[in-house]
């Protein structure tokens, strides 16, 4: 499921935009902004971990209004983002920037990869997280000034990187290392039960849309 393709500035907070104001597909909307399905189920149930503000993705030039209309015709279509956003992100790839209230939580990050995929380089890892080697190192070394308080996490979890971008990384590491990449498959049921309902959530929205329309113009005629 990863990809590398570009993603929102701020995939969470426009995921919850895209919850509260179009008729896309949970599936569609994890695929835009780089994140599962879940996780986009848990914004729109307000079960999620981080309440967050939506962002407009049209007003920041990262998605147009024809591309959401063109989703919300076609539940498989798969939205992309605008040329302009593209060329943005591209031009400013390098280290990855982390919110002052993330900063924080990195060396947790950092730990858990170094714990649970010891395969990924630590210029990876710089990358992903927006961090220095140096500080990896230490990390490793358990030489890092708050090495007492640092306790390995899921960098997704903590919000300092999305699942598919994870999950790309481990996979390249893993092929580059010559091993197998691990599996992930617990939320596979979860995942299919949730979009089969979705799809059935959809199509009695249509159909109800569609008598609505049928009603209203005999009324009219």
């Amino acid at each position: 499921m990863a990809h590398a393709d570009p993603t929102p500035l701020m995939p969470h907070a426009t995921a919850a935009w895209l919850v509260d104001n179009t008729g896309l597909t949970f599936a569609q909307i994890a695929e835009y902004c780089g994140i599962h399905v879940l996780e986009v189920q848990a914004i729109a149930d307000e079960t999620a971990a981080t309440k967050y503000t939506g962002r407009d993705p049209v007003r920041a030039n990262e998605l147009s209004m024809e591309e959401i209309e063109k989703g919300q015709k076609d539940p498989g279509y798969r939205l992309k983002m605008t040329v302009q956003s593209q060329d943005t992100i591209r031009r400013t790839r390098g280290p990855r920037y982390t919110p002052v209230s993330k900063r924080q939580d990195k060396p947790d990050g950092i730990a858990w990869i170094l714990k649970n995929h010891p395969e990924v380089s630590d210029g990876a890892i710089g990358k992903l997280i927006g961090t220095t080697r140096n500080t990896i190192n230490a990390i490793r070394e358990r030489s890092h000034w708050n090495s007492a308080n640092i306790v390995p996490k899921d960098p997704v979890t903590l919000g300092l990187c999305s699942q598919r971008e994870l999950d790309a990384l481990v996979a390249k590491a893993a092929k580059k290392a010559g091993i197998k990449a691990p599996e992930d498959n617990r939320l596979e049921g979860d995942r299919e039960a949730l979009l089969e309902e979705l799809r059935a959530e959809r199509t009695a929205a249509a159909e109800a849309r569609a008598a609505e329309e049928i009603d209203e113009a005999g009324g009219e005629a």
